[in-house]
Parts: C-alpha cells; structure tokens; sequence
C-alpha cells in the first residue's frame, strides 16, 4: 500500500459493513490479513486502461493517493461489474499490487473483510486519521 502505508507502521481498523470508495480496509485471503483500497461496491461498472487510468460507472477516478498509473497484474476483461455483497480493492502501488485486478484474488466479498482502517498510531510522527 505504498506511499500511503510503509511496512512496521501500526494502524487500527473499526468493524464496518458499510464502505466507501477511496476507504482503506484490512481483509482475510487465505490466512495473510492485507490492506487495499476500495475502488468500487457491489454493482458498479470498472473499466481499467492500457495506461492505468482507472473508471468506475464511466467516471474516471480521481486518484491522488498513487504516484504512478499502471495496469499491473490483470486478467479481467472491461468493462467489469462488480457482483453483489462485493468490492473491487486495489492496492495503491499499481505495478506491483496484486488485488481485484487478478483473478488470484478477484472481488472481496463483504464477510471476508475485517474492517475499515481508521487511524495510523505509529510511527508517532504519521499519527492521525485517514480520510
């Protein structure tokens, strides 16, 4: 999830079934807990360009959290609707996350997510909510 979270840095998520593009959540696949963000809910249309440039429902996605547009690892065919009870996460590192752009991971149904990341309390220099 880099820029937006480095490894060591501790933060605290709050059990949600309600969230929003753009929000942080930490969620199970297989035993490994990871962190993606959120760009699309249940029913939403996702089309993804050769440069990286990402649209949900025809609107592109305003993404200032990634300092690089990249396909990444993808085995989908746009447009994509996301199916029910599910979100469509991407990591912030684009070229190397591997998310719901690679049918390794797909979708993320809503039970398997843990809950929404809401504060980084260290390092104590980074302390603050995430919006």
């Amino acid at each position: 999830m880099t820029p937006t979270l480095k490894e060591g840095q501790i933060v605290v998520s709050v059990k949600s079934s309600q969230f929003e593009r753009n929000d942080l959540v930490a969620f199970y696949i297989g035993n490994k807990l990871l962190v993606k963000r959120v760009i699309a809910g249940p029913a939403d249309m996702v089309t993804i360009t050769e440069d990286g440039t990402v649209f949900v429902n025809s609107n592109e996605l305003y993404e200032p959290y990634i300092t690089g547009k990249a396909l990444g690892e993808c085995d989908l065919e746009f447009p994509y609707q996301v199916p029910d009870s599910h979100y469509f996460l991407m990591g912030d590192h684009r070229a190397l996350s591997v998310d719901s752009r690679s049918s390794s991971v797909g979708c993320i149904a809503q039970e398997q997510i843990v809950g929404k990341i809401v504060l980084r309390v260290w390092p104590l220099n980074k302390f603050g909510l995430f919006e």
